[in-house]
């Protein structure tokens, strides 16, 4: 589960800015709350909203690359054609526009959560340098809270039950001790227990990346492909069944009809653009949603119909469907969703670039107009966004008004 991200000195992101995935204390949709074992409240959904430019996608890839950064090292000697996005050059790219930014780190700061703890990573990054690296645990039965090491361009000290490890004298000023310790104490429990959540515990959908979005309906848990037969019957897409053939490069999706009695099978490629991506979104959906993951998709809104949409967002915020206490976050310029019978104001969030380029982020529930007045649980969230109410400049105020330049 992500508890908290905090990204600062990341391209169109210059001053620190923290995404926020614990619930706030507002009354509406309280029935909609992961509450963790400990008592601790989580929100299961959270969209981001803003202007084509505004930096909102950053947001997302900042949290893709803190964890590629951690990753890359794990994977580099793996053939897998799976995990070759991971071995690829990962560029860190500062704030642009300032000097002091070009020449200071990259800082990110996780918490996040799994069922033995919750883990506070923190990451310094200048190019492709660690300058700064920590890792501290709570355990959650008790609450005891430990270092377990800190990292610095000068030294590193292992803490707590980490005290007794040593780390090489030539450890890569490129690497992080994490993935060191991934390597090297890959069988001890806690590292363990850290680094799945880096593999398995958060996933990005990368729409970019087709053959990506492919491979995935290619499942071997049964429990997926229900999942996503019982979501396909419920968005009435007059899809019976699929079935996967695999070839040596590629997969090949058929969906199978029924006309008056008549069945058919078509090849995916047959199908609406729409249907797809939906193919290439649903097995991302019924894996997060059986598995418990936290599931990252920039637009999620493109070529999905905002039915569908909806269908999707209110899937994770039915804890009778989201049983796994997954985790939805993604950008979108859908405003047929923002709206509160969909969202709480917490899910909310804007993203916007100020006159010096510089992404900002804000929640809809923290957002105060002039006169110091919180936005109502029950007001119009759409209708005010376009409004400009929310300082999040709506990109349809930069629609050029052809009426005026005709005249």
């Amino acid at each position: 589960m992500l508890c908290q991200f905090t990204v600062k000195n990341f391209k169109s992101i210059k001053d620190e800015m923290t995404f926020d995935m614990q619930a706030a204390a507002i009354s509406e949709h309280e029935d909609r709350i992961i509450k963790d074992r400990d008592g601790e409240l989580y929100l299961p959904v959270s969209a981001i909203y803003g202007p084509n430019g505004g930096g909102k996608s950053n947001v997302l890839k900042a949290l893709h690359t803190m964890v590629l950064k951690v990753l890359r090292p794990l994977y580099a000697t793996n053939d897998n054609d799976e995990f070759a996005f991971s071995r690829k050059k990962l560029t860190i790219d500062p704030f642009a526009f300032s000097e002091k930014t070009q020449n200071a780190p990259t800082e990110f700061e996780v918490f996040f959560r799994t069922e033995l703890a919750e883990y506070r990573y923190v990451l310094h990054v200048k190019k492709e340098m660690v300058l700064y690296e920590s890792l501290e645990r709570v355990k959650l039965d008790t609450k005891r809270r430990s270092g377990l090491y800190e990292r610095s361009k000068k030294s590193v000290e292992m803490k707590g039950v980490f005290a007794k490890w040593k780390v090489s004298e030539d450890l890569s000023e490129t690497l992080p001790l994490l993935s060191y310790l991934g390597i090297t104490y890959k069988k001890n429990e806690i590292v363990n227990d850290v680094l799945n959540w880096f593999v398995n515990g958060i996933e990005f959908l990368n729409y970019g990346n087709p053959r990506q979005e492919m491979a995935m309906a290619v499942s071997s848990s049964g429990n997926v492909k229900k999942l996503m037969l019982d979501m396909i019957k419920e968005m009435d897409l007059d899809i019976l069944d699929f079935r996967v053939e695999e070839a040596e490069n590629w997969v090949e999706i058929f969906t199978k009809h029924s006309v008056d009695g008549y069945e058919q099978e078509l090849n995916l490629e047959e199908e609406s653009s729409g249907t797809k991506k939906l193919f290439g979104l649903l097995p991302f959906i019924a894996e997060s949603l059986t598995k418990g993951t936290v599931l990252v998709i920039d637009e999620l809104d493109a070529k999905i119909h905002p039915v569908l949409l909806r269908h999707i967002i209110m899937m994770f915020n039915d804890l009778d469907v989201n049983r796994h206490h997954a985790q939805l976050i993604f950008t979108s310029h859908d405003l047929s969703t923002m709206n509160s019978d969909v969202f709480r104001r917490d899910e909310i969030w804007f993203v916007a670039k100020g006159r010096g380029q510089n992404s900002k982020l804000y929640s809809l529930v923290e957002f105060k107009n002039e006169k110091g007045e919180t936005v109502r649980k029950d007001a119009k969230f759409d209708k005010q966004y376009l409004e400009g109410k929310y300082g999040a400049d709506p990109y349809l105020k930069k629609i050029i008004d052809w009426g005026k330049v005709n005249a």
